[in-house]
């Protein structure tokens, strides 16, 4: 893993399309307020595709400053998926692993403006 000043980390599940408000609402309660606690988190969204066939991709997308940072949320193996106690009640699928990339250019800070 290179040096980076900015690493983007990337987990995604499928839910059953008619949970998707709540489940995003249980991700905001439990993932999203846990990222802002942690130092060295930029921040977060949560997007979310629906399949057509009654079932939901939810990602979360978060961005931290450093390897260091990534495992003060996650653990000392930060490429293991951080789950909450609810989450079976979700999800159809547990992936054991999250993704994680180097950003080599972002413009993040145009989307809030508009």
């Amino acid at each position: 893993m290179t040096s980076t000043s900015l690493i983007l980390r990337r987990w995604a599940g499928r839910i059953r399309t008619a949970d998707t408000d709540a489940y995003v609402a249980y991700i905001i309660e439990t993932g999203g307020s846990e990222y802002r606690a942690v130092e060295g988190n930029r921040g977060y969204q949560i997007v979310c595709r629906d399949l057509g066939n009654g079932e939901t991709e939810v990602a979360t997308l978060s961005w931290w400053d450093s390897w260091d940072a990534i495992k003060r949320f996650a653990g000392p193996d930060p490429t293991r998926a951080h789950y909450y106690p609810e989450d079976d009640r979700f999800l159809l699928d547990r992936p054991e692993t999250v993704e994680h990339f180097d950003v080599a250019s972002s413009d993040v800070e145009a989307m809030q403006r508009s």
